[in-house]
């Protein structure tokens, strides 16, 4: 077996964990830890968290993370205590998306064995292995005037630190995460900083786009109205990056006046790494379904998530770490029940953010890795 789930129990938190191993000098951890107890103070929540971390790294003692994104219910109160008691060197995102069980708290790692890490010169975090180097940049922002200009500033200043590793944004990033404060407000002018700054990048439909997610979520301080998180590939070929549509069930998302793939595939010579971009309740028109009706939202995400991986060659066993977006909290526990029902063991996080349409209830992304042998691609 090339994978396998596991669970890691600890004083007042809850680790669930995806490995993949194939044998390779490169094993990868998804894990996601959640606190038991919402009714902790805060200090002992994030202790909580941390111990369980250092529980998880007991557990897999090779392993070492490289990227972490902490979801927090009041980040404005939370955040600086996050910066100082995680002081493991990796790329660290941290944002407010509420965790829906009650608690203040949750923490996705990525974990690797036999890589080397570092930050580079240019402000992004690497991890080498082989002809690769994988390049991470986390909780970018800025203070510019309007969520229009920041979202371009801060691509303007991605594309800089990725030409400093010799790298270019329509050539090496693979996934993007976009947080927008009050995203009901701020998303248009984020759109249209996207599509610009692509335009000028060569990112057309008539190319390609990068994977993403844009979804509600807030920053430490209030002006922030954009953050973002970005992952590339330096040593990367196009011949390895393959883009993901499911016309049978999902459009372009050109078709309504944005710039992103539904899902991006990486092959190597000994794995698939599969990233589905944030994902709802949408048709191959455009067309929000089942409007005001979460159960049914949530099985029609599920099955175009589904039909996305099938497209890439996988299914929902191969797939490490799902979150899940809500825009409505009295929407949790249906949406939890479905979620336990259907995947019980996996490593998934029901987070309150709204999606970028009012009529969208809930949303969800994921990442899965399966093992493949392709001689022609070199080793991941």
């Amino acid at each position: 077996m090339n994978q396998k789930l596991f669970s890691i129990d600890t004083a007042h938190a809850s680790t669930r964990v995806f490995c993949f191993d194939n044998g390779t000098e490169v094993s990868e951890y998804h894990a996601m830890i959640q606190v038991a107890d919402g009714a902790l103070p805060w200090s002992q929540q994030l202790e909580a968290v941390m111990n369980a971390y250092q529980e998880l790294l007991a557990c897999v003692p090779q392993a070492q993370a490289v990227f972490k994104r902490y979801f927090l219910s009041d980040a404005a109160n939370q955040a600086d205590d996050v910066v100082v008691a995680d002081v493991t060197d990796c790329a660290k995102s941290i944002i407010q998306q509420a965790p829906l069980n009650g608690s203040k708290v949750a923490l996705w790692v990525w974990l690797m064995t036999g890589v080397q890490t570092g930050m580079t010169a240019s402000g992004l975090y690497e991890v080498r292995h082989g002809s690769f180097r994988h390049l991470f940049n986390a909780s970018a922002h800025n203070l510019a005037a309007n969520s229009e200009y920041q979202m371009r500033l801060l691509f303007n200043e991605y594309i800089m630190q990725l030409a400093e590793e010799g790298c270019k944004l329509s050539d090496h990033c693979i996934r993007t995460w976009l947080f927008v404060n009050d995203i009901d407000l701020n998303y248009g002018g984020v759109v249209r900083a996207r599509n610009q700054v692509f335009f000028t990048q060569g990112l057309t439909v008539n190319t390609h786009f990068i994977a993403s997610t844009g979804i509600g979520g807030r920053q430490q301080d209030t002006n922030v109205l954009a953050q973002m998180d970005n992952y590339a590939i330096a040593g990367i070929s196009q011949q390895q990056i393959h883009y993901l549509y499911a016309p049978t069930h999902l459009n372009r998302t050109s078709d309504y006046g944005v710039s992103f793939e539904r899902g991006t595939y990486v092959d190597y010579a000994d794995r698939r790494h599969v990233f589905i971009s944030g994902t709802a309740s949408i048709n191959n028109k455009g067309e929000v379904m089942f409007a005001k009706d979460v159960v049914k939202q949530t099985a029609r995400m599920i099955e175009n998530v589904e039909t996305l991986l099938r497209e890439a060659e996988c299914s929902y066993d191969d797939a490490c770490e799902m979150i899940v977006y809500l825009r409505d909290v009295a929407d949790y526990q249906v949406v939890r029940d479905v979620f336990a029902q259907r995947f019980p063991d996996k490593p998934v996080v029901i987070v309150h953010a709204p999606v970028c349409r009012p009529g969208w209830l809930v949303e969800m992304e994921c990442t899965a890795v399966k093992a493949i042998s392709n001689p022609e691609h070199p080793q991941f």
